[in-house]
């Protein structure tokens, strides 16, 4: 049977190293990221979801255990095995550029370009399969600034797509979108999942909709970081940790948080 598991956490303590002084912000987590399954991060802010994040891709080292990309250390690969293998979406604002929505996705075939960074047909072609898959082949000609954020956030999807990688990984990609087009994101990255059977894992503060529609949610908390199918936190009761104020409760019946 083939492994279905793309990258996986084993035992890692995540924080920062000044000098030679250690913070730890979460020990011992173990998380297991397989193809074709949308899963969802969330915690109150400031708990660590970001550092988590860049701990996972191998932006930063984690301060003790591995993390395995396709049963490697994510620490041992070379910068190009990492871009086949692992895209990465963030939420900062573009640099200044001329570029046509076009030309933005395709920098995510970067990693295969021949030296010149000439496109060839296969990459045109797999630009163009990210466009259709996000819906956003009429936008192709124009400018990235010309279109909207929820757009824009689109194109990004569509540049991590182009990239064909098996692992997806988006920080806060609905942070500047309004409910209508947070919603289109949400749908949009479920499909992605069910169509190119690709992992996405994104982190979001969308709770009630990330319970909805993940098929695996990580919860942060200071505490622990727990992996599970959204279903079997609702039934252990872990939303109810999630927030510390007695006016924010979870209600499982109707899985989504109401204000007493």
């Amino acid at each position: 049977m083939e492994n279905t598991i793309i990258l996986m956490a084993s035992d890692i303590s995540i924080g920062y190293s000044h000098k030679k002084e250690q913070t730890i912000i979460s020990s011992g987590i173990n998380l297991s990221l397989e193809k074709g399954k949308l899963i969802s991060l969330i915690g109150a802010n400031g708990v660590g979801k970001s550092t988590l994040l860049r701990t996972i891709t191998g932006i930063q080292k984690p301060l003790a255990g591995t993390v395995f990309l396709n049963e490697k250390n994510i620490h041992e690969l070379d910068v190009l095995s990492l871009a086949q293998n692992l895209s990465i979406v963030l939420t900062e604002k573009l640099p200044p550029s001329n570029l046509t929505v076009f030309e933005l996705i395709a920098l995510g075939r970067q990693p295969y370009t021949n030296w010149i960074g000439k496109l060839t047909e296969l990459d045109i072609a797999k630009v163009n399969e990210a466009m259709e898959l996000t819906q956003i082949s009429h936008l192709a000609s124009k400018k990235h600034y010309e279109i909207s954020d929820g757009q824009l956030q689109k194109v990004l999807v569509a540049r991590a797509l182009a990239q064909d990688t098996p692992l997806i990984v988006l920080d806060e990609p609905t942070t500047h979108l309004d409910l209508l087009h947070k919603v289109a994101l949400f749908k949009l990255l479920k499909k992605l999942t069910q169509e190119t059977q690709k992992c996405i894992l994104f982190s979001t503060h969308d709770i009630d909709m990330a319970i909805q529609l993940s098929d695996e949610m990580i919860i942060m908390t200071p505490e622990t970081v727990h992996q599970d199918q959204p279903c079997n936190f609702i039934s252990k009761g872990s939303f109810n940790t999630l927030f510390k104020d007695e006016h924010i409760i979870f209600d499982s019946q109707k899985g989504k948080f109401i204000i007493t």
